[in-house]
């Protein structure tokens, strides 16, 4: 998976050099009300480490290509796949999300409305989100069992988002249905974050504290339709360090620590990013 994420990244940066230099959220899970400007791409790779609870290890992540179509829509591609220690590297399916935001004019707290599709199988291990019961026991058995069964799902989100004297604290609302019989599974997931300095500094610096970010997020399962509860389930604590560079590309870090015998008792989660301007200009421009 690495080599292939270096490969796009530098492919599409040497076709498309304009980097943007919006601040971003640096969260993993929880989504903000921040969306891709429109003809804006951003492509990221977003790996993760689990201590595997009497059972392997593993590696998982996310290939994702960020499309700003509109301003009040943002469309994003999920590549998924997974290495198990001792066991196999898997590809796991894809996702197709949608974000689309309804009130256009900054408000004290400014909802977005969540959409996407998945086709993974139960080996995917990249815990983009948790609901229902999940827990770090789906993860035992090996990749040749897991894979054998692959889900069609729907996920909602209500996403809350507020920002206030550069503080940004973001809540969000998780509902996912497989498109079968399973009752709707819940969960929850809720960021904090600032940069460490609001005002820009007046020549382009890699290392002034208005580039780095800093923040926590919380997240976990609650339940289904069935059984509403935190009873059973498994959260998580993470804290998370952003830099974006004025050259375009961003790097994010972020352990983070189950709070359960559910839960894995560690994830570490990186990421890294490149956000260019007018790249659907750029497309357009090749086909007249």
């Amino acid at each position: 998976m690495r080599p292939l994420a270096g490969l796009l990244l530098a492919g599409v940066a040497l076709w498309a050099p304009s980097p943007a230099a919006a601040q971003e959220t640096p969260y993993f899970v929880a989504y903000s009300d921040h969306l891709e400007e429109p003809g804006n791409l951003d492509i990221e790779f977003n790996p993760l480490f689990a201590a595997q609870r009497g059972g392997n290890d593993f590696l998982a992540g996310t290939m994702e290509f960020e499309y700003g179509v509109k301003a009040w829509w943002t469309s994003e591609l999920y590549l998924d796949g997974q290495s198990t220690f001792s066991d196999s590297t898997i590809f796991t399916g894809f996702r197709w999300e949608n974000r689309f935001r309804p009130l256009m004019r900054e408000h004290w707290i400014n909802p977005l409305l969540y959409l996407e599709y998945e086709n993974v199988n139960e080996a995917d291990k990249t815990m983009v989100e948790v609901v229902g019961f999940d827990s770090q026991a789906d993860h035992l058995p090996p990749n040749a069992v897991l894979r054998r069964m692959t889900n069609h799902e729907a996920d909602l989100k209500l996403i809350l988002s507020s920002d206030f004297k550069s503080w940004n604290l973001s809540e969000n609302f998780i509902t996912e249905k497989n498109l079968g019989h399973d009752p709707w599974k819940f969960g929850y997931a809720v960021g904090v974050s600032r940069p460490l300095r609001l005002a820009d500094t007046p020549r382009p610096c890699n290392f002034c504290r208005e580039n780095f970010l800093a923040g926590a997020e919380f997240y976990g399962g609650l339940g289904t339709s069935w059984n509403l509860t935190t009873s059973g389930t498994s959260h998580y604590a993470a804290p998370i360090v952003g830099w974006q560079l004025p050259s375009g590309v961003t790097l994010r870090i972020s352990p983070g620590f189950g709070l359960g015998s559910n839960s894995h008792g560690f994830i570490l989660r990186w990421g890294v990013s490149y956000e260019f301007e007018g790249f659907g200009w750029r497309v357009r421009k090749l086909f007249r």
